[in-house]
């Protein structure tokens, strides 16, 4: 059993998987956890009702948008990156220091770039950084690919400052953890020869139980495409789906169906609902009626970072999964029996239409990609390397901990 001080820059939920399945899970296996977390003005409406059951303790400091303006104003001479800055909170980084100081706890864990800030200055303690992507990586490539300007000139803006952020930042804590291989190279590439072993990739995991395939029958050749639509690369695969794929398919298949599904699409996704054979919902607050009903899921990313929830719990309920070569990166599935792969509209619209007119095969594919989740991204597996990581950093010595 080991006493963790968990710091997120926001309220962990089903919405953010990765802390919420993480702190659930080590509770779960006996860990103590003593939760510290920023309520930033988006999560405003966010319940804590979970997580003061889960947790030991669970602390909670309002991030308000007056500090979050302050902050950022702040950090413009500075190199820190605005996504850095974003979180810095002196009272919480005051009672984390306090906290620390007591004594309680075998290890800190923090989360996200967001939430690095608030752990820099601790002292004295194992501290694993969990960055779960390469923010560098993925504003290379949003500063190239993103639909918007704004979205494009916003990521050229931070980049510098995010990449000499990132080359740092991993060698003030002992462990750093990444979802993929790919942003774990990333963030070697940055570091060089001092990241010395301290990169760990650590996958996202799914709630097998909630889940599941069903014995519902699908809607007839229903395309789900599911993720938070706010996200520029979510938005930018969705215009792509709409314009450039389902075209192809409505040649052969006039009646299929398109629904894209998740919180806060950008006006451009939602307009697409005009056409009567394209459903925009919105937020959903369970996807699992919309998996039971999707013919196939299709995850056309075009760039991106980490690992897709939504893919992991697309093949987790049983439904055939397509997706980009950007997704499957991330994944050891085997593409052409966990999932199909393909790097163009045209190649996508084929693996589409044959998984329509092949009941038989969609199923295979279906079945084998549930298979591979419980093999690959059990959360109690996780967090059992997870366990392992945080026993390293403690068996590090002082003298063998790095600084930038």
């Amino acid at each position: 059993m080991m006493r963790v001080l968990f710091i997120t820059p926001y309220i962990p939920s089903l919405i953010r998987v990765r802390p919420y399945n993480l702190l659930r899970t080590l509770c779960a296996s006996g860990h103590q956890i003593h939760l510290v977390a920023l309520q930033p003005p988006e999560d405003r409406e966010a319940s804590l009702a979970d997580l003061r059951e889960l947790c030991e303790r669970v602390d909670v400091f309002p991030l308000t948008r007056g500090r979050t303006l302050w902050n950022a104003t702040l950090a413009l001479p500075t190199t820190l990156p605005l996504q850095a800055a974003y979180s810095h909170h002196p009272e919480a980084e005051r009672h984390l220091y306090r906290l620390v100081e007591s004594g309680r706890f075998d290890v800190v864990h923090v989360e996200h770039l967001r939430g690095a800030v608030l752990a820099q200055r601790l002292r004295g303690i194992p501290r694993v950084f969990d960055s779960v992507d390469s923010i560098t990586y993925l504003f290379e490539q949003a500063s190239r690919f993103a639909p918007r300007f704004r979205q494009r000139l916003i990521a050229r803006l931070d980049l510098g400052r995010t990449r000499h952020f990132e080359a740092r930042a991993p060698l003030s804590f002992d462990r750093t953890l990444v979802t993929s291989p790919t942003d774990a190279h990333a963030l070697r590439m940055l570091i060089g020869d001092r990241s010395d072993g301290r990169i760990v990739v650590l996958p996202n995991g799914v709630d097998l139980d909630y889940f599941h395939p069903t014995s519902t029958t699908p809607d007839p050749a229903t395309i789900l495409f599911s993720g938070k639509m706010s996200y520029h690369a979510n938005s930018a695969a969705a215009l792509f789906l709409a314009h450039e794929i389902m075209p192809r398919v409505w040649q052969r298949h006039p009646e299929a169906r398109l629904v894209i599904a998740g919180k806060g699409p950008s006006p451009a996704v939602r307009d697409l609902g005009v056409d009567s054979r394209i459903t925009v919902t919105g937020y959903v607050d369970d996807l699992r009626p919309h998996f039971a009903r999707a013919t196939i899921a299709l995850s056309p990313l075009l760039y991106g970072a980490g690992i897709q929830n939504k893919v992991l719990e697309a093949m987790s309920s049983g439904v055939p999964v397509i997706a980009t070569p950007q997704v499957c990166s991330a994944l050891r599935a085997q593409p052409g029996r966990d999932m199909l792969i393909g790097d163009a509209a045209e190649q996508l619209a084929a693996h589409t239409l044959s998984l329509i007119d092949d009941p038989e095969r969609r199923n295979r594919i279906g079945a084998s990609g549930r298979l591979y989740v419980e093999r690959f991204h059990s959360w109690p597996e996780i967090v059992r390397s997870l366990t392992t990581v945080y026993e390293e950093a403690c068996a590090m010595s002082p003298a063998t901990r790095v600084r930038p």
